[in-house]
C-alpha cells in the first residue's frame, strides 16, 4: 500500500504541548496523592481490609472545566471499597493503553517509519505508564492491591483488533477508543470516588487522555481525506476536508456514556 505521509513539525508541536499539560497534571496528581497518603490513616486502612460494606456510587455527567471546583467539593456518595475499585480499574486501562502503544511502535511501519510519529507513541506510552503509577499508588495507600493486568473487556477488543491492523489509520483507530474510554472513565470517576484528594487525581488525568483523543481525532480525519500531507502548519482552510473544522475540537461537556464500570478492571 502507498505509505502515508505525514508533516512532522504539526506533530512535533502536538507532543510538546501534550507534554506540557500532562506536566502540569502530575503535579496536580501528586499533590493529591500525598494529601491523600497523610489523609488515609493506618487505622482507617485497616478497617476497609477486613472488608467494608460497598456503598452505591453515584455518576453524573462532569464539566471538565470546572473540575477543579468540584474537587474542592463536599464528598459525594460513595466509600473507600468503592475507591480502590475505580482505581484498579483505571490502572487497567492504563496498563492496557500502554500495551497498545509498545506493541503500535514495534510495528515495522512505526519503527522504520516517521520518526516524530514514533517518538509522539513513545511519549504517550510513558505518559500512560506515570499514570498507571499514581491510580496503583493511591490503590495501595487506601489498602488495597496493585492492579498490573489490562482492562479485560477491552482487551478483549484490542486482541480482535490488532490482527486487522494493516497501517497507520488502523492503529489510530484503536488509540481513539482507548482514550476515549479513558477520559470518559476518569470524567465520571470525579463524582463517584469519596475523597476530595481522589477526585483531583482523577480530574487531573482526565484531560491529558482528552488531548490524546483530540489531536488523534483530527490525524484521523486528515487521514481518511487522503490529506496527510495537510497535517501542517500553516495549513490552506479551503484544502481541509469538512471533518478537520469540527473533529478534534474539546467536547464542552465530556460524554461519559462509555464509560468503565469501577468494578470492570478492578482485582479480582
Amino acid at each position: 500500500m502507498p505509505s502515508e505521509r505525514i508533516d512532522t513539525r504539526l506533530l512535533a508541536e502536538l507532543t510538546e504541548q501534550s507534554e506540557d499539560l500532562n506536566s502540569d497534571a502530575l503535579r496536580i496528581t501528586n499533590g493529591a496523592l500525598t494529601d491523600f497518603g497523610q489523609a488515609v490513616t493506618p487505622g482507617r486502612r485497616r478497617w476497609w481490609q477486613r472488608g467494608g460494606l460497598l456503598a452505591g456510587a453515584a455518576g453524573m455527567a462532569l464539566l471538565l472545566g470546572g473540575t477543579r471546583a468540584y474537587a474542592d467539593s463536599p464528598s459525594p456518595s460513595g466509600s473507600m471499597a468503592d475507591d480502590i475499585l475505580a482505581l484498579q480499574t483505571a490502572a487497567s486501562i492504563e496498563n492496557l493503553a500502554v500495551s497498545v502503544y509498545r506493541t503500535a511502535a514495534g510495528l515495522p511501519f512505526i519503527k522504520d517509519g516517521n520518526k516524530t510519529v514514533a517518538a509522539f507513541i513513545a511519549k504517550t506510552t510513558q505518559q500512560h505508564q506515570a499514570h498507571a503509577q499514581a491510580f496503583n499508588a493511591a490503590a495501595t495507600q487506601a489498602g488495597g492491591q496493585a492492579q498490573n493486568n489490562p482492562d479485560p473487556k477491552y482487551k478483549a477488543v484490542v486482541d480482535q483488533a490488532l490482527p486487522t491492523i494493516k497501517g497507520p489509520a488502523d492503529v489510530v483507530k484503536l488509540a481513539i477508543t482507548l482514550e476515549d474510554v479513558a477520559a470518559q472513565t476518569y470524567t465520571r470517576n470525579v463524582s463517584q470516588v469519596s475523597d476530595a484528594q481522589l477526585r483531583k487525581l482523577f480530574a487531573s488525568v482526565a484531560p491529558v487522555e482528552a488531548q490524546h483523543r483530540a489531536t488523534l481525532l483530527a490525524v484521523q480525519a486528515l487521514l481518511a481525506g487522503n490529506a496527510a500531507d495537510l497535517i501542517t502548519i500553516p495549513v490552506d482552510p479551503a484544502k481541509l476536508p469538512a471533518a478537520a473544522g469540527s473533529v478534534g475540537f474539546p467536547d464542552a461537556f465530556y460524554r461519559t456514556d462509555n464509560a468503565s464500570p469501577i468494578s470492570e478492571g478492578a482485582v479480582k
